[in-house]
């Protein structure tokens, strides 16, 4: 080749490629971060070479070994990482040949950058997913325990954020689970899809060389070699997918924030955050910021624009390979590294959350909360309910303006709305007795929500052991 042209694929051209346009077009800058990757998927496209008798085995173990000389150089960082080389690739293979010769440029045969690098990628999906899946367990199980812990621990229930009806604590946990718990499986289902192997496809059509993509996608941990060379190298869909789940997770994580934001708030007063996951302020002395739910709560929005960038970068691409397809790193970089961080702050958080109970009972008790069990108890005694409901109604207006929950209304004072009332009332407006008296499968009812926390600890410890 004539030092004119690019050193990876310039033959047919007659001039070097424009100094901007060669950084313009380089992804060497972001994608050096698939380096572990590549060196893996090429020691098994190396081996799988030398077991059809493309590479003789001498030639085989001097790529792997020169491969794995390279990964330490990267390791220490003693890489160099070169832009007109363009990408982690072809940066990778000239520091191959350089360390062994005329063999590294070998390595190539039977492939194409364009099935390099979404194999490439799938493995790093499949290796960030596992530890994605690591953290969101954790964090599960720290929810399943403190929903345990609170079981008979009295909050107010809301609905359009105002009073609704007296709920426990690990009810309120558990429901934070629940959304959890159907990320999970949204997470391992994405993870089958990302483990398909695209190596072998080459550039679009497949290869003349006598190549066995079945061991190679053994020796790669995959599932099944690609069905179609042409989806194969096209494929983006396992990363909309991936961004598809974690916009959704970052969504209940969003949603969690802003109950963690409003609960240490001083007009809520339900919860407190230990020092370590909050901040304080530069003026204010008195200020304790819920900080790590703020930031999770914010990174939500970067995490929508990646799938939204990613849809957008596949909606118009013919087959099979476009260069457009090098934009997919960056936002699926990013949204794998929020994930992660921010499923990792929660796994530290929450097990950490201080209930104050004196607080959240106090703040059932306002705002009439029970008023659904007075009317279910009329409808008991043979009201309509219809008719038990604009009792209760009128009750309320009463206490509103005698400034009396319904719990501190004198039997004497609730007859006046129906004579139906009797003493036996005063036990189901209780708090307590509100709670438990939802005492069936997914209700509020303390041993209804230590029972819940243990199925799911018990779900959870079937995902654990692959069940």
């Amino acid at each position: 080749m004539s030092q004119a042209t690019n050193q990876s694929w310039g033959g047919r051209f007659s001039e070097p490629t424009d100094a901007f346009v060669a950084r313009f077009t380089a992804s060497v800058n972001f994608d050096q971060r698939l380096a572990p990757q590549d060196i893996q998927g090429s020691i098994a496209h190396a081996n799988m070479l030398a077991r059809v008798g493309v590479l003789t085995d001498d030639e085989r173990d001097a790529i792997i070994n020169g491969l794995n000389e390279i990964q330490g150089e990267i390791e220490r960082g003693e890489f160099n990482w070169s832009v007109p080389l363009e990408d982690v690739h072809m940066n990778i293979e000239a520091r191959l040949t350089e360390k062994i010769g005329i063999t590294g440029k070998k390595l190539h045969t039977g492939r194409s950058r364009n099935d390099q690098v979404a194999t490439d990628i799938r493995l790093f999906m499949r290796d960030e997913i596992d530890v994605i899946e690591v953290e969101l367990k954790r964090l599960r199980e720290g929810m399943i325990e403190l929903a345990d812990r609170e079981a008979e621990t009295i909050m107010p229930g809301f609905t359009h954020l105002q009073t609704a009806q007296p709920v426990t604590f690990g009810h309120h946990i558990l429901a934070w689970q629940e959304m959890l718990a159907r990320d999970h499986e949204r997470l391992l289902d994405c993870r089958k899809r990302v483990n398909v192997m695209p190596l072998g496809a080459a550039a679009l059509a497949g290869t003349t060389y006598p190549i066995d993509r079945h061991v190679t996608a053994e020796l790669l941990g995959f599932d099944r070699p690609s069905e179609n060379s042409l989806d194969a190298v096209s494929d983006r869909d396992f990363a909309i997918e991936f961004t598809s789940f974690a916009s959704i997770l970052l969504m209940h994580l969003s949603r969690m924030s802003e109950e963690l934001v409003l609960w240490t708030s001083a007009q809520f007063n339900f919860i407190d955050l230990p020092d370590r996951f909050c901040t304080g302020s530069s003026i204010m002395p008195q200020k304790k910021n819920p900080d790590v739910p703020e930031l999770v709560r914010g990174k939500t929005g970067r995490v929508y624009g990646h799938l939204m960038s990613l849809l957008t970068l596949m909606k118009s691409q013919p087959l099979a390979y476009n260069k457009d397809n090098q934009e997919d790193k960056e936002p699926l970089f990013d949204a794998v590294d929020t994930v992660r961080d921010c499923l990792k702050a929660f796994a530290d958080m929450v097990p950490a959350i201080e209930p104050k109970k004196a607080s959240m009972y106090e703040a059932a008790r306002r705002g009439f909360s029970t008023a659904t069990d007075l009317a279910d108890y009329l409808v008991r005694k043979g009201v309509a309910f219809r008719d038990a409901h604009e009792i209760v109604g009128q009750s309320v207006a009463y206490g509103l303006k005698t400034e009396k929950d319904l719990s501190e209304m004198s039997l004497d004072e609730l007859q006046q709305f129906s004579a139906t009332i009797e003493q036996d009332v005063f036990e189901v407006l209780t708090l307590e007795g509100s709670v438990a008296a939802r005492n069936h499968i997914g209700g509020t009812a303390p041993n209804q929500v230590r029972a819940a926390a243990q199925r799911a600890r018990e779900a959870l410890s079937a995902l654990k052991a692959g069940a």
